[in-house]
C-alpha cells in the first residue's frame, strides 16, 4: 500500500500547479483522500479532502476558491489543482488515505488518515 505525491515545484507568486496523488497496491475507490501540507516551523495542516464518490468535497479557508480537489478513481489518482498561488502557501504537500472505509463525507483532521505518501514540496516565490 503506497500513495505517492507528485507534482511539486518552483512557481510565481499567482502562478499554478496541479499535484498528484498515486495508489499503488490498493484502489482508491473505497477511501477519501486527504491533501496536507506542512511548513517548516509550522504545524501540519489540512488543505482539502474529497469523499469515495467525489460528491463531497472540503477546503481550509485559507485556499477556498483558490485550490481543486478532484478525483479519476480509473486512474486510480487524486488531484489538487492550485491556483493563484501565495508565498504562505509554501509547504511541503503530503496526500493521504482516509482510514474510513467508504465515507461519504471527507475529513481534514489529520488523525483521519492512515496512509501517507511521501510528501512534495511546493515553492512559491514572491
Amino acid at each position: 500500500v503506497q500513495l505517492q505525491a507528485s507534482g511539486g515545484g518552483l512557481v510565481q507568486s499567482g502562478g499554478s500547479l496541479r499535484l498528484s496523488c498515486t495508489a499503488s497496491g490498493f484502489s482508491l475507490d473505497y477511501y477519501g483522500i486527504g491533501w496536507f501540507r506542512q511548513a517548516p516551523g509550522k504545524e501540519r495542516e489540512g488543505v482539502s479532502c474529497i469523499s469515495v464518490t467525489g460528491g463531497n468535497t472540503a477546503y481550509a479557508d485559507s485556499v477556498k476558491g483558490r485550490f481543486t480537489i478532484s478525483r479519476d478513481n480509473a486512474r486510480n489518482t487524486v488531484y489538487l489543482e492550485m491556483h493563484s498561488l501565495k508565498p504562505e502557501d509554501t509547504a511541503v504537500y503530503y496526500c493521504a488515505q482516509d482510514a474510513r472505509f467508504a465515507v461519504h463525507l471527507c475529513s481534514l483532521v489529520s488523525d483521519t488518515y492512515n496512509s501517507w505518501g511521501q510528501g512534495t514540496q511546493v515553492t512559491v516565490s514572491s
